[in-house]
């Protein structure tokens, strides 16, 4: 079986695939999107990381492709419904980066709050400009976190450290959980409203896109700081532009971006504006964590079948796989004898019977008759 790597991949999971038995590796440097479309057809496993694009026209040509491998959290440059009509697994590594990014966005804000780069700046022109770059504590402000995840839990625990009030709002955690983590839960409009520094901890969804626009700007405190190290398009980009200009938004670091590089973007020329080009997970151990995470992935499914950290499809444990293995292919070979004989299909009812069955996950057998069912 073979492997494609698009973006380059840290030696730590370089090496684990290539010490792999029956599969071969190859690590093309920073192939374009036409290369990687003529030679998918041969691959079994495909390795990205932000870069690279698996739309639907480079997945209508991989005939042999049985996994997706993101080498970080993020699949929006994946497109998974895609994959998931032509039955390919696409996998990411949650929380391998989690420190890397939350320590990049506890710099900006450092950094943000202290006007660091602008005062480099200044010195690197031959001057001494103390006064202008007057500065806010981080101690007893008020910071907001959009999103709880791992990320957003580990820069709540660091900001309280720094003792930072800090909300937090997530539709997807009960209040009990936020509370847990010592954070305040809010409402959206209460976190924009009393937040000094706001940053965004979400992935990027078309409920989430443009996320803090033009009409959550309009409610912020006046003068508050914002920060994304998240997925760029979180923040409407020419709303912030305006935010800006106008001194709602004291200032802004952005790590990502709607379009990146963000050639030619009014935000680039505000001088209380601070960036870095989509740096977050790039530390020598978020690399090193993500590349051992994905390859050891990927490794397991072409050769054992486990699944892992899919964002389309259940995971299983390892200590199922062995016992999972002949029912899963029987509930692909059942569905797909229903997909023949029955023409149209409008309902479909799965029995699970038996003691050893009742012992094992039903989601992947579920998938695996209607994967079946489907596919002729």
């Amino acid at each position: 079986m073979k492997i494609l790597i698009c973006d380059g991949l840290h030696d730590s999971g370089l090496s684990i695939m290539q010490a792999a038995d029956g599969i071969t590796v190859d690590v093309p440097d920073a192939p374009s999107a036409d290369e990687v479309k003529r030679i998918i057809p041969e691959y079994d496993a495909l390795v990205v990381r932000s870069r690279t694009k698996v739309t639907a026209e480079v997945l209508e040509r991989a005939e042999k492709l049985k996994v997706i491998g993101r080498a970080g959290t993020g699949v929006d440059n994946i497109d998974v419904q895609a994959a998931s009509a032509r039955g390919i697994l696409v996998m990411n590594t949650p929380g391998a980066n989690a420190m890397a990014a939350a320590e990049h966005t506890l710099a900006l804000m450092f950094a943000l709050a202290r006007h660091i780069p602008q005062a480099t700046q200044s010195m690197r022109e031959g001057k001494w400009e103390k006064k202008k770059f007057m500065g806010t504590e981080l101690y007893h402000q008020t910071l907001g976190i959009i999103g709880l995840g791992k990320i957003g839990s580990i820069v709540a625990d660091r900001a309280l450290g720094l003792k930072m009030e800090v909300l937090g709002f997530d539709p997807y955690l009960i209040p009990e959980a936020v509370a847990v983590l010592g954070v305040e839960c809010v409402s959206l409009d209460e976190l924009l409203e009393r937040s000094d520094f706001i940053t965004i901890h979400t992935p990027l969804t078309p409920e989430t896109r443009n996320f803090l626009g033009r009409d959550a700007l309009k409610k912020v405190k006046r003068g508050v700081r914002l920060l994304n190290c998240a997925r760029g398009g979180l923040i409407d980009e020419e709303a912030l532009f305006e935010a800006l200009q106008d001194g709602r938004v004291a200032g802004a670091a952005l790590d990502v971006f709607a379009q990146e590089p963000p050639t030619g973007s009014p935000l680039l020329g505000l001088p209380n504006m601070i960036f870095t080009p989509h740096l977050g997970a790039s530390s020598v151990q978020a690399q090193a964590n993500v590349a051992k995470a994905i390859a050891q992935q990927i490794v397991d499914y072409l050769q054992l079948g486990l699944i892992r950290n899919a964002v389309n499809f259940p995971s299983i444990r390892a200590r199922d796989i062995e016992r999972i293995r002949p029912y899963l292919a029987l509930a692909q070979a059942l569905g797909r004898l229903q997909g023949q004989l029955c023409t149209p299909v409008q309902r479909l009812e799965i029995e699970y019977s038996g003691s050893e069955l009742q012992e094992l996950p039903h989601p992947p057998l579920t998938r695996m008759v209607v994967k079946g069912l489907l596919e002729p």
